[in-house]
């Protein structure tokens, strides 16, 4: 059985990787992370990228070697969400898809028959809020799966 968490680096996600966890070790699943980077967004993956603090205890962040490529940027910090999750003894997979949000979350869950996909409900202002309810309804209503909205 596996999930399906497509994640940002924003203090939600985090909660979301955090629920994610919980129901993998209850129900025996896999987690499969992916961050979805579309190039017309480089302004949420840069704020993002310094904000990952807890997963489970352990400090999250940048470094300064990173070079300028979001899709290096994005790998490390997947890299860096797995690396801190071994603790856990579940089997995690990454990956770093180009593209919009929607489309690349729906063809992966297609592609690699998912049970589930958790998200979370994201968006911290009302325009932004607006923005994440149109995501998370195009999800809802094209998954291939179920879809657990976690919120926060």
């Amino acid at each position: 059985m596996k999930l399906l968490v497509p994640v940002d680096g924003s203090s939600r996600s985090i909660n979301t990787v955090k629920k994610s966890i919980k129901i993998a070790k209850e129900y025996d699943y896999s987690i499969k992370l992916i961050m979805v980077i579309d190039p017309h967004d480089i302004t949420n993956q840069k704020r993002y990228s310094k904000r990952w603090h807890q997963v489970d205890g352990s400090i999250i962040s940048g470094k300064n070697e990173i070079t300028e490529s979001l899709e290096v940027r994005a790998m490390y910090m997947l890299n860096e969400i797995v690396e801190s999750l071994r603790i856990y003894d579940i089997d995690i997979e990454k990956e770093v898809l180009i593209g919009k949000l929607v489309t690349k979350i729906l063809e992966a869950a297609e592609k690699e028959n998912f049970d589930l996909i958790v998200m979370d409900n994201r968006g911290m202002s009302k325009f932004k809020w607006l923005f994440s309810c149109l995501a998370i309804n195009k999800v809802l209503s094209k998954s291939p799966c179920p879809v657990l909205v976690v919120s926060q």
